[in-house]
């Protein structure tokens, strides 16, 4: 596609942004349950005119924009009395929970640095912490310890980590939640090997954060995880998500200015103005920050308090009705509105794909470690609504597959000869004769997802990435039109 020659009328732009939406899932309708997290009309349309308002102003200088300072102030302010933190901890607004990852890894890697020069660093984390940790590992260049966690819980198990401490590690890491299950680490016993061993203990509240002081607060036993526990040196938390800001939306925090400095960086050695960063990014629309300051002063607590109930009470019927299905087991005790579930006799993946036949659409999660394959619902508020629908949906779902057969189980061989072309293919286009022939080429994803999930299902983790890459460089390949 060119630029156009000459403008295109205003009224023709709009129609075209409207026709492009024809493929979206439409998620205001409450039927989708992952990536958006919808507080109703009147929260959405605070957000977009707060947005818009500031869309244009640019947070790369404080001094210039004041208003941007102040909102950025008042969000850590409220972030940190959110998770008990007191008034020497500071922090920062960023674009989302993986910058607020990747800032608090780099911070740590430079308060190791300071401390050993020249010793290669690492992050021990439980298998179930998010992905954006191996991520941070892969951009800021440390290696990375995975330990396992409870086959049981999925909660991570703290003699493991323990164990996989040496004198490299600069950080670790408790999830309060995990995504995968929605399950909280034990914080106060990790942060305390933290504490013991001299060693930042970061906890990844980008889910969890906001929503689990509100459980709390309803009566649901939650662990501390926050900065009341001893031994916590940094957390995130995501205002995108359970605080139903536009994206995107998160905090960094770290328990003082100290540690915080690590994060900022500062270049005057160019002949430019002197570059002060306190995030990644250097200029970006104050748009978001504007968004999430006005969406939590129009909600307020009391609101949130609200749609905590309504995300508790789903959530419980959710688990209880899977529990009434035969041949489903929920795993683990979700502790957030997050619910994994899985089946040890039919394929989770055509259960998914006879889900979305009905209208309703949940992730496929893939098998790693103790985690079998499962199906993962992140209930929003505009989900609760549907809790028996989606039961009723599931049934149904269940009892198709059963009625066809179970779904799709490629022997294990299979999948072990595949790993072995995707490592041995040099050039790439042995991987892209393999993503046409599964049914995705052009850029294109197949319809029905079962079959190529349960194949991916069996590959280890590096064969799953090669794959993935080589699948997503050709969407996101420009194509004539």
């Amino acid at each position: 596609m060119q630029i156009p020659t000459k403008g295109v009328p205003r009224e023709a732009i709009l129609s075209s942004l409207e026709q492009a939406r024809a493929h979206d899932v439409p998620w205001r309708d409450g039927k989708l349950y992952a990536y958006v997290f919808d507080g109703g009309r009147e929260i959405e349309e605070i957000g977009k005119h707060a947005y818009m308002a500031y869309l244009s102003e640019n947070g790369l200088d404080p001094t210039t924009f004041k208003s941007l300072l102040t909102f950025e102030n008042d969000l850590v302010d409220m972030a940190r009395r959110h998770l008990g933190g007191d008034e020497k901890v500071v922090g920062n607004f960023t674009s989302g929970g993986t910058e607020s990852i990747i800032l608090a890894c780099k911070t740590a890697r430079e308060a190791f640095r300071a401390k050993h020069p020249g010793v290669r660093p690492q992050i021990v984390v439980p298998a179930t912490a998010h992905s954006a940790f191996h991520k941070a590992a892969y951009y800021l260049d440390v290696d990375i310890v995975s330990t396992d966690v409870d086959p049981e819980t999925f909660r991570a198990v703290p003699a493991a980590m323990k164990a996989a401490i040496t004198d490299r590690t600069m950080l670790i890491v408790a999830s309060a939640c995990s995504y995968a299950h929605g399950v909280v680490d034990p914080v106060r016993e990790i942060a305390a090997i933290a504490l013991e061993r001299g060693i930042l203990c970061h906890v990844d509240g980008c889910m969890g954060g906001f929503l689990l002081p509100y459980f709390r607060r309803l009566g649901q036993p939650v662990e501390e995880f926050d900065f009341r526990v001893p031994g916590v040196t940094s957390m995130s938390m995501d205002f995108h998500k359970y605080g139903l800001c536009p994206k995107g939306a998160s905090v960094v925090l770290y328990r003082d200015e100290r540690l915080r400095q690590h994060q900022i960086f500062a270049c005057a050695d160019w002949s430019g103005y002197t570059m002060i960063n306190n995030t990644i990014q250097s200029s970006k629309s104050g748009g978001p920050m504007a968004a999430a300051w006005a969406v939590l002063q129009f909600v307020g607590d009391e609101g949130y308090l609200e749609f905590a109930k309504g995300l508790m009470r789903a959530r419980d019927e959710i688990v209880a009705g899977i529990a009434k299905i035969e041949g489903l087991r929920v795993m683990g005790k979700p502790e957030m509105s997050l619910v994994a579930f899985t089946s040890d006799e039919l394929s989770v993946f055509a259960i998914a794909d006879e889900m979305k036949a009905r209208g309703f659409h949940v992730q496929a999660q893939l098998r790693h470690g103790v985690s079998k394959e499962n199906i993962h619902v992140s209930i929003q508020p505009s989900n609760v609504k549907w809790s028996g629908e989606l039961l009723a949906a599931l049934a149904a779902s269940v009892a198709a597959v059963r009625a066809a057969g179970g779904g799709p189980k490629p022997p294990v061989e299979m999948g072990a000869l595949l790993a072995q072309q995707i490592q041995a293919d040099t050039t790439g286009e042995g991987l892209n004769n393999l993503i046409a022939m599964l049914g995705g080429g052009g850029g294109e994803t197949p319809a029905a997802m079962a079959e190529l999930n349960a194949l991916i299902n069996e590959l280890p983790p590096r064969a799953r990435e090669r794959l993935l890459v080589a699948f997503v460089g050709q969407m996101f390949t420009p194509k004539n039109r």
